[in-house]
């Protein structure tokens, strides 16, 4: 989506799930973050099939010392799902840097994204170089094409998610089934959600933007330290992807024993420890 795109259709004004600054808007049984907060504003955008209920096992954690927004995706949660949407990484980039200029930050903030959200907010970081103080990503589906993997495992591997994708995209019925059984013995209500409602939005996004990604380019143009973090039992992780972020100078990644895809409480302390610690590696430079 170029400047010219963007002026004669601009991007969806999506839906700010909560912000911890807001006594009217923040989440329920949150406390709100006080005026003189200390640590900086967190903006959190949750991934695939779910919507800002991601992080809440996260935000109580951050809420007494940092202002907490989390955003709803693009045909996902209570944002809208335009008819014509394509969710693409740009399209989603775009309605989130509407609902992020719409907030008028005034400081360097913290963006976390979680699954799909991490590639958005690595294409936001890369596009936005003056706005972040550093950028967490938690989770991230890196992939890349199977042809320019070097190991044979890790090619295989990759060509297994492209092609379980493929699948997923194609029947409709066992998709929303298997997420629905899934849904009910999840740990966080409604953090899995793949219906007829969100169908169109889900299968876009995962062959637009998670199937189609520049997230290894991206993070290489990212100006500030970069934090990933995941669980050892994460089904969606790509070991070949990851390897190759992990060579990245300013990329600083830790390993969480014995969590999955899921913000669970183990992860979102983790998460927390690194929000609230110093940046952990350079930025490269500009």
């Amino acid at each position: 989506m170029g400047i010219l795109d963007r002026w004669l259709r601009p991007a969806p004004e999506l839906h700010v799930a909560g912000d911890t600054a807001d006594p009217d808007r923040a989440g329920e049984g949150v406390p709100v973050t006080p005026a003189d907060a200390p640590g900086p504003t967190v903006v959190m955008i949750h991934g695939i099939a779910s919507s800002s209920v991601t992080f809440q096992n996260l935000v109580p954690l951050l809420s007494p010392t940092h202002r907490c927004i989390t955003i709803d995706l693009l045909g996902f949660g209570r944002s809208p799902a335009p008819a014509d949407a394509s969710y693409t990484l740009e399209e989603h980039t775009a309605a989130v840097e509407a609902a992020i200029r719409a907030l008028r930050l005034r400081e360097p903030f913290v963006l976390v994204g979680h699954s799909l959200g991490s590639l958005i907010a690595t294409r936001y970081a890369a596009t936005h170089r003056r706005e972040l103080d550093r950028l967490v990503l938690v989770s991230p589906p890196i992939y890349l094409p199977p042809s320019v993997i070097g190991d044979q495992r890790d090619r295989a591997s990759m060509g297994l998610y492209f092609s379980v994708y493929e699948f997923m995209r194609a029947n409709q019925q066992f998709t929303t089934a298997a997420a629905a059984a899934l849904a009910r013995i999840a740990p966080i209500k409604n953090v899995l959600d793949v219906t007829e409602r969100n169908w169109q939005a889900f299968v876009l996004s995962l062959q637009n933007a998670i199937e189609t990604q520049t997230t290894i380019a991206d993070l290489a143009s990212v100006p500030v330290a970069v934090d990933v973090v995941y669980g050892t039992l994460d089904p969606f992780l790509a070991p070949g992807g990851l390897k190759i972020a992990e060579q990245l100078r300013h990329v600083t990644t830790t390993r969480v024993n014995g969590v999955d895809h899921i913000v669970r409480r183990k992860l979102a302390r983790a998460v927390a420890r690194i929000i609230d610690a110093p940046p952990a590696a350079p930025a490269p430079p500009a």
